[in-house]
């Protein structure tokens, strides 16, 4: 049997129909040029990247280093290794910590909670090292955990010598991985995301603001983090979503607080006037009914395991052309979840998307002469 082609369209619900339909051309402009090292523009729920440029570029973060500090106390945080809860005292190291604090003091317990929020919204060293400290029991043993999720993140292009960002010869990032791993702390963690919209916090009677200025201009965005030294320049690692469409953007390098906001708020602007995110199938759609050899029933229901989702020029057509690859024989018997064939969006040498098919049901194997059947049958269509 020869590999079974289906050619699909994907209609304005982007529900399966039999026709194709060549979609409408995408006149898009060419992206912004920034004042920045680095820079680059990515969809949160695809990982898709819009813009970029140097975007693998090593550089110095400065305290964006934090979104990896946060990130490890939310991931234990998710397994139940720690609580918001717990009381964390205060070392000697922590408190002397100089540049952006929070203003803990020594031998002073401080829940963790306040501490995330000293990390996120105040970007405290001090309160960063409290957490490190706390997490793995020294701020060097935290660095380990740091390059670990750092591999597990895919952040080919970064290396932490501490929690802060303080400058140090071998702390590096790009604006790629940052990205990365910005999209991680918005996807794996969301119910604690919010705490990167607050604009400020109170801390031992000292209010400090967030220093995200794109919190107050712009109403869409809710994240996430700024950095700044002598070495690295402002940078700035900021989230939005619009119409079910979420961005991040990552500028490094740039002149000034208020040129990191602006580079940024471009990168934005032109994602959301250009681009969307548009969700294809859903979580267990049926696609297909296809055919099976040996099993206890004749077909297996075909679909996908998570919600589909593409990004996408906003003036592309509402029909999509669409092809389904299935497997040439589906023998039983069959799990839930096994992959069974592809599904490839798009149009040659446009292909948007290309997605594993899996079956959405069990299929046992049939009975003795149920299979010897198929068998036979199989051998004699192989011929030909």
């Amino acid at each position: 049997m020869s590999m079974k082609t289906l050619l699909v369209t994907l209609s304005l619900l982007f529900s399966l129909v039999s026709n194709v339909v060549t979609a409408a051309p995408s006149l898009i402009p060419a992206p912004p040029q920034l004042s920045a090292s680095s820079y680059i523009l990515m969809d949160a729920f695809t990982g898709d990247i819009l813009v970029e440029n140097n975007a693998d570029e090593a550089l110095p973060p400065a305290s964006l280093t934090k979104l990896m500090t946060a990130y490890i106390v939310e991931y234990e945080l998710a397994r139940g290794n720690l609580s918001f809860s717990d009381m964390v005292t205060v070392s000697e190291k922590a408190w002397r910590m100089e540049g952006s604090r929070m203003f803990i003091r020594e031998g002073t317990q401080v829940s963790l909670e306040d501490l995330m929020r000293g990390i996120i919204i105040q970007s405290g060293n001090d309160a960063s090292v409290a957490a490190a400290e706390y997490v793995a029991g020294s701020e060097a043993a935290f660095t380990d955990l740091m390059n670990q999720h750092a591999q597990l993140l895919g952040m080919t292009n970064s290396h932490f010598k501490n929690a802060t960002g303080f400058p140090a010869e071998g702390h590096y990032s790009s604006a790629h991985d940052l990205a990365k791993l910005s999209r991680a702390t918005i996807l794996q963690f969301p119910e604690n995301y919010t705490m990167y919209a607050e604009k400020e916090f109170t801390y031992n009677n000292i209010r400090q603001p967030n220093r995200n200025r794109l919190l107050w201009r712009d109403k869409t965005v809710d994240g996430l983090k700024t950095g700044h030294t002598e070495e690295a320049g402002y940078c700035l690692a900021a989230s939005a979503v619009r119409n079910g469409t979420r961005l991040i953007a990552v500028v490094m390098g740039t002149k000034s607080d208020a040129a990191r906001a602006a580079e940024a708020q471009k990168l934005l602007n032109y994602g959301f006037r250009y681009y969307e995110t548009r969700k294809l199938y859903s979580r267990g759609q049926v696609v297909n009914n296809a055919k099976v050899w040996g099993g206890s029933q004749a077909t297996v229901k075909v679909g996908f395991a998570d919600d589909v989702l593409v990004t996408m020029p906003r003036q592309q057509g509402d029909s999509i052309p669409a092809s389904l690859d299935m497997q040439k024989e589906i023998v039983a018997p069959i799990a839930v979840g096994d992959v069974l064939g592809t599904i490839i969006v798009g149009s040659e040498g446009n292909v948007l998307l290309e997605q594993q098919v899996v079956a959405l049901e069990a299929v046992e194997e049939g009975g003795f002469f149920k299979r010897l059947f198929d068998k036979i049958k199989l051998f004699f269509m192989n011929l030909f």
